[in-house]
């Protein structure tokens, strides 16, 4: 890409595209093509390929997704597979039709095996069974990899996919019914702390958080503004039809980043696991030596960017409240 090439960030509110936004406009990318879901529902064909035809965009990130932690994906399995599919098949087709030079499909860790030897490199792709809680995500994914690969073997285009671990940040969803892991426990965390009415267990009588889960798992993290610099990479500097991860090459408990969370937030009261709650893969680390040979590691520390997440969390509520007020 050169900084006047014409750039389609599709899904460029969400954590991620608006991540890889910033990145760009940081770098001096100056024909950014954004538009939101009002004025342009990726779940329609005909739009996406209007879209397509009129603008005709050079570039093209794919970052736009249904996305959720273990709670949404039980509640919305259809919608998870379905949107999904739709819109990375619109997409990814009609960059094809369009003649888009390059694209970078977002896909995800969570297209591994449930039970995958750790860590896990790129090769393990459908080398055994998809974990259930979320397996029609994992699915989509999947279906989105083997489109970017068939249509790179069948037309000669420049479709990668690229593999980023659990991702959080500045403009992560904070919802607990449809949040990932971190983010939750964010909020949980600071709404125990700022709250006056406790959060109890049936038999405690303690200030505690409850947690989903046994709090063995372990779960890799990569800050999504880490991430926006490893596919601003990947576009100017890998063409392979192969997938490869991003990630930090390192894992954590969820008891431990429970931990780390509570101080950083400042909450003093009690941790409370409720193992009748799924606890979902039992680990999720990648292999990220592919990435780190082509000379890309990522920068963030998990503490830091959690103390800039949680700073971001707490400035947005302040905004929100004097909105409101």
């Amino acid at each position: 890409m050169n900084k006047n090439s014409k750039i389609f960030i599709a899904g460029h509110t969400g954590l991620v595209g608006s991540a890889i936004y910033r990145k760009l406009k940081a770098e001096g990318y100056i024909n950014l093509l954004t538009r939101s879901h009002r004025e342009l529902d990726l779940i329609r064909q005909e739009k996406v390929q209007s879209f397509f035809e009129s603008e005709k965009p050079e570039y093209v990130f794919l970052a736009a997704a249904r996305v959720g932690g273990i709670l949404a994906n039980k509640s919305y399995p259809a919608e998870f597979l379905y949107n999904n599919i739709i819109i990375q098949t619109n997409v990814i087709h009609s960059a094809y039709s369009s003649s888009v030079k390059k694209l970078i499909f977002l896909g995800s860790s969570c297209i591994y095996p449930r039970d995958c030897p750790q860590p896990m490199k790129e090769e393990y792709l459908l080398s055994g069974k998809l974990e259930p809680t979320n397996e029609p995500y994992a699915i989509a994914k999947i279906a989105g990899i083997k489109m970017c690969q068939s249509y790179n073997r069948q037309y000669g285009t420049c479709f990668v996919s690229i593999m980023p671990t659990n991702l959080y940040g500045p403009g992560d969803n904070f919802d607990l019914e449809t949040s990932h892991a971190l983010p939750a426990l964010i909020r949980k965390f600071h709404e125990a702390k700022m709250s006056d009415e406790l959060q109890v267990t049936s038999d405690e009588k303690s200030n505690v958080v409850i947690i989903w889960g046994t709090g063995a798992p372990r779960r890799e993290f990569l800050y999504v503004d880490d991430l926006a610099d490893a596919a601003v990479f990947i576009m100017n500097n890998y063409d392979e039809n192969e997938i490869i991860n991003i990630g930090v090459g390192k894992d954590i408990s969820i008891s431990e980043l429970a931990e780390m969370i509570k101080g950083i937030v400042g909450f003093d009261g009690d941790i409370y696991f409720d193992s009748l709650k799924p606890d979902g893969t039992p680990r999720k680390l990648l292999d990220v030596s592919r990435m780190e040979a082509l000379g890309w590691k990522s920068r963030v520390s998990l503490r830091d960017g959690i103390e800039q997440t949680y700073r971001w969390y707490v400035d947005e509520m302040a905004k929100s409240e004097m909105l409101e007020s």
